[in-house]
């Protein structure tokens, strides 16, 4: 059954992949990071904005991802199991975060209906099962309901023609179509992949025409970019 929004209602809908790592950097969840983002968000909603913030894993699944590989013997689908919990367990610190604004439910599965008819202005979601990333659950969100914008929150300022951490001549790529993107990135996904957004995802996107913008998460710069001026960021179309 189809979440399609009223065109007026979709207009104002921006669908967030928020980078598990801005949640749960290697060392705790970052609650300045929460406390800036939530300062961020309000004025927006105020203004009639309306989200779905789809969690990563960020540090909490990597820790568990590498600690089941030192012990061995478990499977691609026992890692992303981990993975998807902890993209679960920071959904629902982030719905408690905004919860007088929040749809009452962290959204597991993208392909149901919604417990109820969805009012507020803000719903949050999480990993729904093995060989799907949250970069894909927010594209396939966003094609259900007629949005054609995904926002990619991350750490990092702009995509680059090759890794930056490798090659100090790395330089970035501001605006870049689907297909070179995809060249990029290949076609595979593995859990714990780190790529700016996931092969899979992309795939998704792409076919369904759908914009994805590659965002620098400082607040500053998300107010920027909803103001319509110059930010930091990448922006992935065909």
């Amino acid at each position: 059954m189809t979440l399609q929004l009223p065109k007026a209602i979709a207009e104002k809908t921006t669908v967030f992949s928020l980078g598990g790592s801005l949640i749960v950097p290697n060392g705790g969840v970052d609650t300045r990071f929460l406390n800036s983002f939530k300062k961020m968000v309000m004025p927006l909603v105020k203004k009639g904005h309306r989200f779905v913030f789809v969690t990563g894993g960020g540090g909490t699944a990597r820790s568990y991802i590498n600690a089941a590989k030192q012990i061995g013997g478990l499977t691609n689908d026992d890692f992303d199991w981990l993975g998807i919990h902890a993209t679960r367990l920071n959904g629902h610190l982030l719905r408690t975060i905004f919860r007088d604004h929040a749809y009452p439910v962290v959204v597991k599965d993208p392909s149901k209906t919604f417990t109820r008819k969805w009012k507020e202005p803000i719903m949050v979601a999480a990993g729904w099962k093995p060989g799907w990333s949250t970069d894909y659950i927010a594209v396939r969100l966003a094609k259900r309901m007629g949005v054609k914008h995904v926002v990619n929150l991350s750490n990092i300022d702009y995509l680059y023609d090759k890794d930056p951490k490798k090659y100090p001549s790395a330089k970035p790529v501001k605006e870049i179509t689907w297909k070179e993107y995809r060249a990029m990135v290949g076609d595979d996904w593995t859990p714990g992949m780190n790529v700016p957004f996931d092969p899979i995802a992309s795939r998704l996107a792409h076919h369904s025409g759908i914009k994805v913008t590659i965002l620098s998460s400082g607040p500053a710069n998300v107010k920027k970019f909803f103001a319509g001026d110059k930010f930091k960021g990448s922006i992935i179309q065909s």
